[in-house]
């Protein structure tokens, strides 16, 4: 399943990479409560549906986390630069079903709010003062 939420910020690929990291992922996405480990691009967290270990990729266009030890395989990007809103930053979460309990598409799509909204109020207020790129 694919779940999809564009950020009303203008931002890069640069700016994607350099704030979003394991460390910095409860700052972003409110379903994520705790970072519980982190070393480099790897990590444990704590979120809405438990305990994980964490990936972070640099990709074309921004950043991938996938929560290595979920059942569902559930995996995001955080991008700019390409459809359906190349101006804006994009979030595409993914699961390896091709349907699921409505509780658990439910929380998903509320995981992808969190992180628009997370990013509007974080990277977004970093645009709106002052940075060029607006």
């Amino acid at each position: 399943m694919e779940f999809f939420a564009i950020a009303n910020v203008r931002t890069d690929p640069a700016t994607l990479q350099a704030c979003l990291n394991i460390d910095s992922l409860p700052r972003y996405c409110g379903a994520i409560d705790k970072v519980i480990e982190q070393q480099g691009d790897r990590g444990v967290i704590y979120c809405l549906w438990g305990q994980f270990s964490v990936h972070r990729e640099a990709i074309k266009g921004g950043v991938r986390f996938s929560l290595t030890s979920c059942p569902n395989a559930l995996a995001w990007t955080v991008t700019t630069g390409y459809p359906p809103a190349s101006d804006r930053a994009v979030i595409h979460c993914t699961i390896n079903r091709t349907e699921h309990e409505p509780e658990l598409v439910e929380s998903i799509e509320s995981f992808v709010s969190d992180w628009r909204h997370g990013l509007e109020r974080h990277i977004g207020s970093a645009l709106r003062h002052g940075d060029k790129k607006q």
